[in-house]
Order: structure tokens, then C-alpha cells, then sequence
């Protein structure tokens, strides 16, 4: 069994990484938003967001965690949702 500080540090660790893909899947999701205004699209797609939930899931290793990635990116897409909308928004008013 593994020393709980070693554990902490490893979680920290996973943390750090877990932040910079994140704020770098945000960034992505403004090129997204981007593409979108220049089109005319809306930013809401439910049949792409259906997809990425889906092959997220297909993606463990151990199924057991489908539903809990299922919620999380559930709430990653919000957060990335609402910011194009934030940045359709500001087009709109440019």
C-alpha cells in the first residue's frame, strides 16, 4: 500500500495535468466558437455532443467508469457551450 503523502502528491500530480489539458480543450472549444460565428452555425450540436460522449466512454479501459465520464464531460461541454455562446454574444455585439 502506498504512503497517503505519496498518494496526495501523485493526485496533485494528475491535478496539474488534468488543468493544462483543460484550459487547453477551452482554448480548442474558442477555435470552435470561432469557426461557428464565421458560419453562421449554432453552437449547440446535439448529434456531435451524442458522438464525443460516446466515444469517450469507448475509450476506458474499464467500463465501469461510463457513467462518471459520461457526467464529466457532460459538464466539460456545458463549461465549453457556454463560453462560445459568451463569444457568439460578444460577435453579435461587435
Amino acid at each position: 500500500m502506498k504512503d497517503l503523502q505519496e498518494t496526495r502528491q501523485a493526485l496533485d500530480a494528475v491535478d496539474r495535468e488534468i488543468v493544462r489539458l483543460f484550459e487547453e480543450r477551452m482554448n480548442l472549444a474558442r477555435d470552435v466558437a470561432a469557426y461557428k460565428i464565421a458560419r453562421g452555425m449554432p453552437v449547440l450540436d446535439r448529434s456531435r455532443e451524442e458522438q464525443v460522449l460516446d466515444s469517450r466512454c469507448a475509450m476506458l479501459q474499464d467500463g465501469y467508469w461510463a457513467a462518471p465520464v459520461r457526467e464529466l464531460y457532460e459538464c466539460i461541454m456545458a463549461l465549453s457551450r457556454a463560453e462560445q455562446q459568451r463569444l457568439v454574444e460578444e460577435a453579435d455585439h461587435a
